[in-house]
């Protein structure tokens, strides 16, 4: 079990303590070009991080969601640190989108004044946890799938996205392995928590449909899967609702009610700086 601690990842992979690799002031982008670079299709590039910065901003406000509802302070501090991390990947991320798409919207105008339709994130991240099983669940399946693929973005041929991928590595490794070591707990702990455990993978791993669960990822879940006694889920993932996908703008209802949150402040008070 020590493979998936969390403490000891971190050491291991940098030395770095501290809860979240986001609460740093290092500029990722610093030195970078940002204009988009001849042979990058920029329509492209800009729905791509459009989709990676919706999967992180809807996310990150579901797990605001838990500060002071985790079981102790310190998941509290872990979590909301998470929910940081997410939150600065969705501001880099949809920045580029405004940058390289005709537009030019920022990542004001992109987070806080789109409607639902508009939004291309993937429908996994948008139900609200009823228990901390669930935000173990999710969290380890949105993370192993995440990291695998911010890792292949890192040789993406456009440096600004690639400068963005190799910060958010390093966060979604903590993410990871972090849900990882709660997974492995509750599972192969007492009988009430690994009959939570299992019911909360259960009752997400249709809305996991719409990922690339293969390759590492698929590795690293069912090795967590089988050091938690847990059994992958055999429920057929839920790859589109009639045809369509988060991807396409279709989500579950819950998102109405994340964006009539999310979005609240910011449509009242349109012009409004501070």
């Amino acid at each position: 079990m020590s493979e998936f601690d969390a403490y000891l990842s971190l050491a291991q992979e940098s030395g770095d303590h501290r809860w979240a690799f986001g609460t740093g002031f290092e500029d990722p982008l610093a030195g970078v070009a940002t204009a988009v670079p001849d042979g990058v299709d920029a329509a492209a590039l800009a729905a791509c991080c459009l989709e990676l910065g919706d999967d992180a901003l809807i996310y990150s406000h579901r797990l605001q969601q838990w500060v002071t509802r985790a079981p102790e302070l310190e998941e509290e501090t872990a979590i909301a640190n998470i929910a940081l991390d997410l939150l600065g990947q969705a501001r880099l991320l949809l920045t580029r989108a405004g940058q390289a798409e005709e537009g030019g919207r920022d990542e004001d105008r992109l987070a806080f004044f789109r409607d639902e339709r508009e939004f291309r994130n993937v429908r996994l991240v948008e139900r609200a946890d009823a228990d901390f099983a669930e935000l173990a669940a999710r969290l380890l399946i949105f993370s192993a799938w995440r990291l695998a693929l911010l890792q292949e973005l890192t040789a993406s041929p456009d440096p600004v996205l690639a400068a963005i991928a190799a910060k958010s590595v390093k966060e979604l490794t903590y993410h990871r392995d972090y849900a990882a070591g709660w997974v492995i707990r509750l599972g192969d702990g007492t009988e009430l928590s690994h009959a939570k455990m299992q019911a909360a993978l259960d009752g997400y791993w249709p809305l996991a449909g719409e990922l690339d669960l293969g390759g590492e990822a698929g590795a690293f879940l069912d090795a967590v899967f089988a050091a938690a006694t847990l059994t992958r889920p055999a429920a057929a993932p839920l790859r589109a609702v009639a045809g369509k996908t988060g991807r396409d703008g279709t989500h579950t209802q819950a998102l109405g009610y994340i964006l009539a949150e999310l979005q609240s402040v910011a449509r009242a008070h349109p012009e409004a700086r501070w």
